[in-house]
């Protein structure tokens, strides 16, 4: 008998009084507000990872087996740098020419 007791304690301790949460879930949630590009990645940021790779392979932070590979993703951020300025430039030619 003494098991039922306890068993039954239990089980009200886990009861909980919920009606105030019903309530709070009956609102509407706030929508979320975009962050401006704060989050984003831009060309900026490209271009200073470019930079950055610039400066420590000068400073000797890579090992030679090493550097096949940080070549190649500087190689493809620096091509990518030039391939977007190459698609603006015609861009802000068309916006002078309309203005």
């Amino acid at each position: 008998m003494a098991d039922t007791t306890k068993t039954e304690d239990v089980a009200a301790e886990e009861v909980t009084d919920t009606s105030g949460m019903d309530a709070q879930q009956s609102t509407t949630p706030p929508v979320p507000t975009a962050e401006p590009d704060e989050q984003g990645l831009n060309l900026s940021d490209i271009r200073a990872c470019v930079t950055i790779i610039d400066i420590v392979t000068k400073r000797g932070a890579f090992e030679g087996a090493e550097m096949a590979d940080v070549g190649s993703v500087r190689n493809r951020l620096d091509n990518f740098l030039k391939a977007a300025a190459e698609a603006q430039a015609p861009a802000e030619t068309e916006a002078e020419t309309e203005a």
